[in-house]
């Protein structure tokens, strides 16, 4: 099985396709565990069934059943898979497993369980069962070959799966985490080169494989001029699934019990309510009270909590799915008038909002992701190893500054400054100019005697989607501390 070739089917997904083939045709003597994670329409399934299928490995997907039913369709598949005359009679959980190992008696051999949460739902104690059945020196692990993969979308569950004192700690030798494409890729995956029309689209429906072929029928806007078309035919339609999407990524996710108070949350993080504070004074609750719906929304995968570099101690809350951002700030609110198919009037009616609170936002965490993906270790004066917004306080005057980009070295390997390699400003619907530049040098001078960075080569970063004035242009002429990005730079240049 070595050197399993990619199907031509999978976009992209080289890691994550060679991660798993080395995990298949793994030769070791002794059964082995792998878990795999990912939100849901990233295409784990595809990954997972076409491995199986490369690898002339089995392949089971559960659903939501009894445990009586579960293994009664468990049975059927290894019937089926291993030629037997029937149905293979499963008494229990533990004979289920041991049954899954015995699959792996003659040759390295793939098994993978699709939505794995499913079975723990109804039997809860199946994590416990696969631990004893992987037990070291246990014969049916030493005498086996299964290459075990768990696979789930439920990321809170998944998350916990090999977390702490779980049964399955210490017991899975691959653990991939299969995460939307990056701004790129997705590009790319909707066949877009314009990289305006692609930064729009990215903001609305991000880098999930799905979104691109069932959810709109492989519909894509053809050109900028079909973009307000494309958004009111494609997402603010009530008869293409993606009209729903964004309400069912909460509904399928058991551990968002309280829907109502999570809407609230995420509303407010997409109206730029970043901070515990802000989110609630804007829902209405103590700030105390919301440790336990921020902490499911990040175990969700749906909210990122990023601790301010700048200040110790704080930290802001983004969205990390761009269409529950778009529906919260464009969708929810005219959620009536869009039933009633006025997408078109919804939509001119929202394009203040979503130039500000959903294109802008994203458009920042473009340019971040660009800084640690993509960006020349040249052009920023050395490898980012992570980038942030930031506030920065001025104490001498006593007021605050908000930085768009903070752009991190690697720490040292000692106890020296970490290189503060670049600050920026990022705007999507304004040209930079020489002001610009000028208040970002200003704050410079304030980062040079704080603690903790070395900010004595830190590049000035301007990034605009509508360019930069001849004299901002003229200004950054040869001065290597200057950084000017535009959308070409972003979707091709390093």
């Amino acid at each position: 099985m070595a050197g399993l070739a990619k199907p031509q089917g999978i976009f992209d997904r080289d890691v994550e396709w060679a991660e798993l083939a080395r995990f298949a045709a793994d030769e070791r003597p002794g059964a082995t565990l792998g878990v795999v994670s990912g939100r849901r329409r990233q295409g784990k399934t595809l990954l997972l069934y076409e491995l199986a299928l490369a690898s002339r490995g089995f392949y089971f997907g559960a659903t939501e059943a009894t445990s009586a039913e579960s293994l009664r369709r468990l049975g059927e598949a290894i019937g089926a898979f291993t030629g037997a005359p029937g149905p293979v009679h499963l008494a229990d959980w533990a004979g289920a497993v041991d049954a899954l190992l015995a699959l792996g008696r003659d040759r390295p051999t793939t098994v993978v369980i699709d939505e794995f949460p499913y079975l723990v739902r109804a039997a809860r104690d199946l994590p416990s069962i696969i631990q004893h059945a992987l037990t070291p020196g246990r014969p049916e692990r030493v005498g086996s070959q299964t290459r075990l993969l768990l696979c789930g979308s439920a990321l809170s569950f998944m998350g916990n799966l090999l977390a702490g004192s779980a049964p399955l700690r210490g017991r899975a030798g691959l653990e991939l985490s299969v995460q939307p494409l990056d701004y790129r890729a997705a590009a790319t995956f909707w066949g877009i080169e314009d990289p305006a029309l692609a930064a729009k689209v990215f903001a609305i429906v991000g880098g999930t494989p799905a979104y691109r072929r069932e959810y709109v029928q492989d519909d894509a806007p053809t050109g900028l001029e079909d973009f307000d078309a494309w958004v009111t035919r494609a997402v603010l339609n009530p008869a293409r699934p993606l009209f729903r999407e964004a309400r069912y990524l909460l509904a399928e996710d058991p551990d968002l019990r309280d829907t109502a108070l999570y809407h609230s949350v995420l509303a407010a993080v997409a109206e730029g309510n970043a901070s515990r504070g802000g989110i609630a004074d804007y829902i209405g609750r103590k700030a105390n009270e919301l440790q336990h719906p921020l902490t499911v929304l990040e175990d969700a995968g749906l909210l990122l909590r990023e601790l301010d570099p700048l200040r110790s101690g704080r930290s802001s809350y983004r969205i990390t799915e761009p269409l529950i951002t778009f529906y919260q700030a464009v969708m929810r609110p005219a959620w009536t008038a869009l039933e009633q198919r006025r997408g078109g009037d919804v939509w001119r009616r929202s394009q203040r909002r979503y130039a500000s609170a959903v294109l802008g936002p994203r458009f920042e965490e473009i340019v971040r992701q660009w800084s640690v993906r993509f960006a020349d270790p040249d052009v920023l004066g050395g490898l980012v190893g992570e980038a942030s917004a930031a506030t920065l306080t001025d104490p001498a005057s006593r007021t605050s500054h908000e930085l768009d980009l903070v752009a991190l070295g690697e720490p040292p390997l000692g106890d020296g400054p970490r290189p503060l390699l670049a600050i920026g400003e990022v705007k999507w619907g304004r040209r930079l100019g020489v002001p610009d530049l000028e208040r970002l040098g200003r704050l410079r001078e304030l980062l040079l005697p704080r603690p903790g960075f070395d900010a004595r080569g830190t590049r000035l970063l301007l990034a605009s989607a509508e360019g930069f004035t001849e004299e901002l242009t003229g200004a950054a002429n040869g001065r290597e501390d200057v950084v000017l990005v535009d959308l070409d730079m972003l979707y091709a240049g390093a």
